[in-house]
Formats: C-alpha cells, structure tokens, sequence
C-alpha cells in the first residue's frame, strides 16, 4: 500500500519515470496505477496524438521500442500502455537495450499481470535504475480484512468484523471485486458509516443469517437447529452457496482447531496471533476447542476430506448437493 501511494503521489507531482514494470499475482493495484497514469499524464487535448494502449498477444517488442522512441506531438510526454505484457514472457528480456537507454520524453508501461520477470537477470536490474519495478502480491486470506480496513478507512468508512468476513467468504481474496462491491456500498451511504452485515446483506445480497460464516460458528457452538436450516438453505440455493466453498472454509476452520489444540498459550492475544484471525473471532475458536476435542477434531477433518471428493461427484453423481451436506454436518456434530 505505501508503494502504490508513493508511485501516485510521485506521478500526481509531475515526478515521471520513463519506464513502469507493474506485475505480480495481484492484479488490483496493477490495474489501479495504470489507470491512473491513462488518466492524469495527459490532458484530454494531448490524449489523441500522444497516448497509445497496445496488447501483449499482438506486438512483439521490436513494436513496443518502435512506438516508445517516438516523439510526442504538441505535448511534453507520450504515453504507452502495453496491457496483458505477460503474453511477452518469452522475448521480454528484448526490452533490456531500451531500458538502458528509454526515451526521456516517453512514458512506457507494462501491465505484466499474474507472473513476474526474473529479478537475477539483467532487464529487471536495468529497468530499477531508471524506472519503476512494482510487484503486486497475492495477499493471504488472513491479510484479507485488513486490507478492507484500510481502503474504507482512508474513504472515512469503517466495516464491522463479520461484515468483512461475509465479503471474503463471498468473494473470495479478489481485490478489484471486493473494491466494485465497496464501491456500490458507498454510493448509497453517506461517509462515516460503519458497513454492517445488514448493510451487506441490503445492498450486496449476501444473506445475514444463511452464509458458510454463521454455519461455522453454528457448528462450532454446536447448535444443531441453527446449522440444519442454514444447510437447508444452502440445499435450496446451491448455485449461491457451492459445496466446494463450504467445505473449504470448514476445513480452514477446524485446521485452525487443531492448532489451537496444540498452543501452550490459550490467551486472547496468543490465539489471534497464533491463528492469524481478527481477535473478534477469538471467543469462537475458544468455544469450538471446547466442543470439539483434539480427537474429535481430527476425526471432523478426515470427514471434510470425504466429502471434499465427494462434493465434486466421485462416487456421488446421484446424491443433491443439499443431502451431501446435510449428511457431513450431522456426522461432524455427532
């Protein structure tokens, strides 16, 4: 995060580099500092003569330097944005001679999306002395809502913790489709709202009461009726509630247990640490270690397993979804 606001800070100052490497697995800030350097380099006016989007599976790099060594028209810079630039993997290190020499009045931008260039070889070494080698990394699930914390905060929004884990649990740890979701939250929400699960389930469609979140705290207190009418909603609604992402997260969950277990030190503080999890949560792993006794828990993962392969139809063709479900939640809390 520090190092996208510096690179916009310094493009927002007029401090151009003349070459930006953006890649990484994580293609949110990737996307979000070219887009902005598309937007602001250039007046409107400038934007016709002097800025170019080209795609990786349609140039080669002979192309690229051909347009980057061009002179601006009318205008102190050109812009080129070079999208997809990971289909360019196999004559990338090509670029090395025009790094080591780029055109001062050219702004040259990859968007070098889910791979990176080997930082042992000579075009990324070149590439750092005069420009810009961003690598956008994949964050972990744990690093997730922090993440969310962060964006709303610095937008003066907050989120409460189970909202937050209701988006993750929806969306997964996609940042551009968590940020879109966000950004819909705040068009109908004045500044200074804390976005609650109610808000979530209003405005997004994210059920409150029937998600893989209050299934695993319904397991985990051991509430039986809570955790069949969640099932039985999940049964009704499987395109919105996959069985792959139930038992995933189930998984997750008692894999947490099972470490839990195995901590010498059980206080709030610890656990949140040892765990990677919200300090919110502490009180619901503590509750399920109770339940769910270190035997007991290894017995509940060997299940998940089961109905792992069995959730993606090996020797279960014919049995609903809702039924698969139904049946590994009983034998869980049994």
């Amino acid at each position: 995060m520090e190092e996208v606001k510096q690179i916009i800070t310094d493009i927002k100052n007029r401090k151009f580099r003349p070459i930006y490497f953006l890649m990484g697995e994580e293609p949110y800030y990737i996307d979000n500092i070219s887009k902005y350097i598309e937007a602001n380099v250039l007046s409107e006016d400038e934007k016709g003569f002097n800025q170019m989007v080209l795609y990786g599976r349609d140039v080669n790099i002979d192309d690229i330097v051909g347009h980057a060594k061009r002179y601006p028209m009318m205008a102190e810079y050109q812009v080129v944005v070079v999208k997809e630039a990971q289909d360019l993997s196999r004559t990338i290190e090509n670029l090395v001679s025009y790094a080591e020499n780029p055109q001062p009045t050219t702004i040259l931008v990859f968007n070098y999306k889910y791979k990176t260039i080997d930082k042992r070889k000579k075009l990324y070494k070149t590439i750092k002395k005069s420009g810009v080698v961003f690598e956008s990394k994949k964050l972990y699930d744990n690093q997730v809502g922090d993440w969310i914390r962060r964006v709303l905060s610095g937008q003066n929004y907050s989120i409460s913790p189970k909202a937050s884990h209701m988006l993750i649990e929806f969306l997964g740890t996609d940042l551009s489709k968590i940020a879109n979701e966000l950004d819909k939250l705040k068009i109908v929400l004045p500044e200074g709202t804390q976005i609650t699960p109610e808000h979530i389930e209003e405005n997004i469609g994210i059920s409150k009461d029937y998600n893989n979140f209050e299934l695993q705290n319904a397991v985990g207190s051991r509430n039986v009726l809570k955790a069949n009418q969640i099932i039985k909603y999940f049964g009704e609604n499987p395109k919105d509630n996959p069985m792959i992402v139930t038992v995933a997260l189930l998984y997750n969950f008692f894999s947490k247990l099972l470490y839990l277990h195995g901590l010498t030190d059980k206080s709030p503080r610890s656990v949140a640490s040892a765990l990677k999890i919200n300090p919110y949560f502490v009180n619901d792993y503590i509750t399920a270690s109770k339940n769910y006794p270190m035997r007991k828990v290894s017995g509940v993962i060997a299940i998940l397993r089961e109905f792992d392969v069995k959730g993606k139809g090996v020797g279960s063709n014919a049995v609903k979804q809702g039924d698969l479900l139904k049946e590994m939640v009983v034998r869980i809390m049994n």
